[in-house]
């Protein structure tokens, strides 16, 4: 009997050891639930007390400045004029007479050729001539004593008339063996060398005029009736950064393509300068302008489907305002009606607003969520 209620007595023992830690982290549970008064429920409460979260956004005041209906477009300039010299008779280049990049007139020679067979048929043909001339000035004579019938002296005539045309002839193809400039402008590329054979209409030197550059635009027929001659042109080179050329529209063709829709526009811009033929050109042309218009950045406008649209903040939240558009310029678009001066329109982080979202503006400082409320519930 002793043993058994010794054994009892241990028993109970490592029962209690178990049980006293596990009623006391129940009572500690308890106790805490009981002082969290609620639980779930009221962190949920504590979550709509707080509100959405505000977005994040950059704003921009609509203000009044000048701005300008233009068309934009690219082209390449081109010289006002250009040449490609030819021989125009074969022989040996004697001497080259100018080099790439050298300014010409018209006329300059540029290259002499070996003219030694050309003028020995100058000389052939001039003692040819000479001795016809004697003959028909002794027919001449003879005609006039009735020695010589009047078909035999037509005859000498036209043989003397064809001996002149040779003669002529000869001199003209010895004059090709120097190679003038047709036009003046700047020797933009040479294709022989001193001692070269050159075959007769082989191109020997290329000529480009620039005093003048040119750039043609291809134009929707849309703009047919805005375009005219003499508008200002600004134009931007992609080899010359930072830089702005002025020019005028130098005329507009009258007729529409009827295969691409488009009508030519030449603008003309000053050379001799920095610009070049081949300068890639990004062109706008100004037809109107309007000294006071109400305007926002264009990247205000709304991106999508619907009608032209921007965010306008009002207090801490935002609205879509629908607006008409008027010209654009550059980063600006005119508004015709729809914001008034000074609203505030969103230029960034336009695509998580809807309308009546909440907002932020970045550069402002944050307004305060009523905090007494929450810190009054809590005591």
């Amino acid at each position: 009997m002793r043993h058994l209620s010794r054994n009892r007595s241990r028993g109970f023992a490592r029962a209690a050891r178990v049980l006293l830690p596990c009623l006391a982290l129940s009572s500690a549970l308890l106790l805490a639930s009981c002082k969290g008064g609620g639980g779930p429920g009221e962190a949920q409460a504590k979550e709509g007390e707080k509100g959405p979260e505000a977005v994040p956004v950059e704003v921009a005041k609509a203000s009044r400045r000048a701005v300008a209906a233009s068309y934009t477009g690219t082209a390449a300039l081109e010289p006002v004029a250009e040449s490609q010299v030819v021989a125009k008779t074969s022989g040996v280049a004697l001497n080259v007479l100018v080099e790439e990049g050298q300014p010409v007139r018209a006329g300059q020679t540029l290259v002499r050729l070996d003219a030694a067979r050309s003028q020995q048929q100058v000389a052939q043909t001039d003692a040819r001539m000479r001795k016809l001339e004697a003959n028909y000035s002794r027919g001449k004579q003879m005609a006039e004593q009735k020695l010589l019938s009047a078909n035999d002296n037509d005859q000498l005539r036209f043989d003397l008339e064809e001996a002149r045309a040779a003669n002529r002839m000869a001199n003209l193809e010895l004059s090709y063996a120097n190679v003038e400039a047709p036009i003046s402008g700047v020797i933009a590329s040479r294709s022989i060398k001193t001692g070269n054979f050159v075959q007769i209409n082989t191109p020997i030197f290329r000529i480009v005029d620039t005093s003048r550059l040119e750039a043609t635009l291809n134009v929707p027929e849309r703009e047919l009736a805005t375009l005219k001659a003499g508008l200002p042109v600004q134009m931007q080179v992609d080899a010359l950064p930072g830089k702005v050329f002025s020019g005028t529209v130098d005329r507009v063709a009258p007729v529409v393509d009827s295969g691409s829709g488009t009508f030519r526009v030449v603008c003309a811009f000053a050379g001799g300068g920095v610009l070049q033929p081949g300068m890639f050109g990004r062109i706008k042309i100004d037809y109107d302008q309007r000294a006071d218009a109400l305007v926002v950045p264009r990247v205000a406008l709304l991106e999508d489907d619907g009608d032209p649209a921007v965010f306008v903040v009002k207090g801490d939240k935002t609205t879509r305002v629908p607006v008409k558009l008027g010209y654009m310029d550059g980063s600006w678009a005119e508004i015709r009606t729809g914001v008034k001066v000074g609203d505030q329109v969103v230029v960034a982080g336009k695509t998580a607003l809807r309308d009546g979202t909440v907002v932020q503006v970045l550069g402002q400082p944050a307004k305060k969520v009523a905090a007494a409320k929450t810190e009054a519930k809590k005591q």
